[in-house]
């Protein structure tokens, strides 16, 4: 990812806890201005609106001016790649549960 232009990878942009909390609170709410969302956590508002811009760059978050202030939604589509990756696992998962299950319902 050297060109500032190319879009964030998705996996990065969740790989932080603070991004996770983020997209987190977002999708509980239509809508959160940035203090809002500041407020819940111990950091700074410029160290939040570091990570909204992370998120932004992935394509997660979509943000928008109202009067002064900025308000921030989600947008899952880009985690659509990432349920897809996961699901190949759960099926790995699926098959090596029902395979134990039956192991152990013949001892």
């Amino acid at each position: 990812m050297t060109d500032k232009n190319q879009e964030r990878d998705v996996y990065v942009a969740i790989a932080d806890p603070t991004r996770r909390k983020l997209l987190r609170l977002l999708a509980d709410a239509e809508e959160l201005p940035l203090y809002e969302l500041t407020a819940q956590f111990q950091m700074g508002r410029t160290a939040v609106s570091k990570h909204l811009a992370i998120l932004k760059e992935a394509g997660l978050v979509v943000d928008r001016k109202v009067g002064r202030e900025t308000r921030y939604r989600i947008n899952a589509t880009p985690l659509r790649e990432i349920k897809d990756w996961v699901s190949f696992y759960e099926k790995f998962w699926t098959g090596n549960v029902s395979l134990l299950k039956s192991l152990l319902g013949e001892e």
